[in-house]
């Protein structure tokens, strides 16, 4: 307790721990060189310095002192105990201050300073081992002797008399050193493994964060092309709202100004039809006579202007308002090709520029304007691609499969075997394909299938394009539009679009130009 209250001595009332450097007051009190001086440097300009312990107070900053003495307490109690902060573990015996422990001994279930274990008993009983809390668990708890053996069957520290009369007996032994270092080889080994396995995770999220980040600038700039296409697009939609209302106030102020020239007009009549009148009450034929001719007031060419102008305004030009509208399909067109990517034209075969397939085996193909419709026999299996190519950009083409049970379509370099099971898209390492296949969907490249679910509604079908950004995109054009599958490599050849058919007829829609057969 005596040393217990000593140590508390040494704390400074500041920080509380025990004190570095210390120096005191006039008063007589002490402080951590540092902590004083940021408690005095706090009343800077307060006109008073005022003790942190007894609040006395000084009209000027106080000169620290050092206190030599204190200095040396510290610094003796200190290096008595260097280690206590590092175990933890006491001496059992040092019963009148704590002094660390430099070994325990197992037998006597106690632990010893230097001082202690040199008078402790040197009998091969007393095992003595690292300073430790847990000596009751290096003894058998059924004979209470210390363990010595480890035994392999059972996996288990055991004493020597489980060894000989216990249920261990005739069981397999090792020494706990031996069987530890074994154990510490294994765990060796799975730290390893674990090293390896964590250097592995840690790459993937170097890659990952790397992937994030790209596809964050991705996003940005997508973000960016986005918002200004949708800023032009509403300007454009501003701009056409502003002129289909011009022109529909202008027609509506054309039909009030038309009015307005009527009413006059009927005016003007009006006072001709009264003074008409005067004049054919008149009795005095010379006078009736020498009044100007009015015949002209009736003249039926300016009747029939006044009634094409009436019938002319009867309804709004509905015609005009028309034509401006159809800026908006302008602006959803291109609102489209901004979004999307460009039309999938010429990427086929043109009318002109001959056979598709080969008609001996009862391949036909027939042009419609602005589709092909490609047609097998059930048990005919051909295949094509076009001869227009792909080696930059963003493309895509649509094929209606609705009238064929199994096909295949995809893209292709043009290296591809040209006979063979090995030609057929999907089947190398130089194509990719959606496939279709007894009502079960995949997408198939170098002959690796990766099944699809069945409920595709999968009457058309799309095929997307990303070159430079080494992307083929599989789509089910159903309401609303279904992604299928993407497929990122890195392309090494420009790509042609390829199809095969295997009974039935699928149809290319768009404007195609031309092809060419592979097998």
């Amino acid at each position: 307790m005596a040393s217990a209250d000593l140590r508390k001595e040494l704390d400074c009332s500041i920080c509380l721990n025990i004190y570095t450097d210390p120096v005191n007051l006039r008063c007589g009190h002490n402080f951590c060189r540092v902590c004083i001086d940021r408690v005095l440097d706090t009343q800077e300009g307060s006109g008073v310095y005022i003790c942190p312990e007894c609040r006395a107070e000084c009209q000027e900053r106080p000169a620290l002192q050092r206190n030599i003495t204190l200095c040396n307490i510290v610094g003796s109690l200190l290096s008595t105990r260097p280690d206590q902060e590092e175990t933890g573990i006491f001496c059992t015996y040092c019963i009148h201050s704590p002094v660390s422990a430099a070994k325990s001994c197992l037998h006597c279930e106690a632990s010893l300073c230097d001082n202690h274990l040199r008078v402790h008993s040197k009998s091969a009983e007393h095992v003595l081992s690292d300073p430790t809390t847990s000596l009751g668990n290096r003894k058998c708890s059924v004979h209470k002797k210390i363990l010595e053996y480890y035994c392999t069957e059972d996996a288990a520290c055991i004493c020597v008399s489980c060894c000989l009369i216990g249920e261990h007996r005739g069981h397999q032994m090792e020494s706990l050193d031996e069987a530890s270092e074994k154990k510490k080889e294994k765990l060796r080994n799975v730290l390893q493994k674990l090293t390896t396995k964590r250097e592995e995770t840690e790459k993937r999220v170097q890659r990952l964060q790397e992937r994030r980040r790209e596809d964050q600038e991705k996003a940005a700039s997508e973000r960016e092309r986005v918002t200004v296409l949708f800023r032009d697009i509403k300007r454009q939609l501003e701009d056409l709202e502003k002129r289909v209302l011009s022109e529909i106030s202008r027609q509506e102020e054309s039909v009030s100004d038309l009015i307005r020239q009527l009413e006059i007009k009927k005016d003007e009549l009006s006072r001709t039809m009264r003074h008409i009148e005067e004049l054919c009450n008149m009795s005095d034929p010379v006078t009736v006579l020498q009044e100007p001719d009015t015949g002209d007031l009736c003249d039926t060419e300016d009747r029939e202007r006044h009634d094409e102008q009436v019938n002319g305004v009867g309804d709004l030009d509905v015609g005009l308002i028309s034509e401006i509208l159809h800026t908006l399909s302008d602006t959803i067109t291109g609102m489209t090709i901004g979004i999307y990517m460009q039309e999938a034209t010429d990427i086929l075969q043109d009318l002109n520029t001959g056979e598709y397939v080969d008609s001996s085996y009862g391949m036909t193909s027939n042009y419609y304007g602005n589709s092909w419709m490609i047609q097998a026999p059930p048990i005919i299996y051909k295949q094509v691609i076009s001869t227009s190519r792909f080696s930059s950009g963003r493309h895509y083409w649509e094929a209606d499969v609705s009238s064929s049970v199994s096909w295949r379509v995809g893209m292709c370099y043009p290296s591809i075997d040209s006979s063979g099971n090995q030609s057929y898209i999907g089947n190398n390492n130089r194509s990719w394909c959606l496939d279709r296949n007894n009502n079960q969907y995949s997408v198939i490249h170098d002959s690796n299938v990766i099944q699809l679910p069945d409920n595709i509604p999968c009457d058309r079908v799309r095929i997307c394009l990303d070159y430079e950004a080494g992307q083929m995109s599989f789509y089910a054009l159903c309401d609303p539009i279904r992604h299928l599958h993407t497929v990122t490599a890195t392309f090494t050849e420009p790509l042609h679009a390829a199809l095969w058919v295997g009974g039935g007829c699928i149809k290319i829609s768009g404007r195609v130009r031309s092809s060419k057969k592979i097998s």
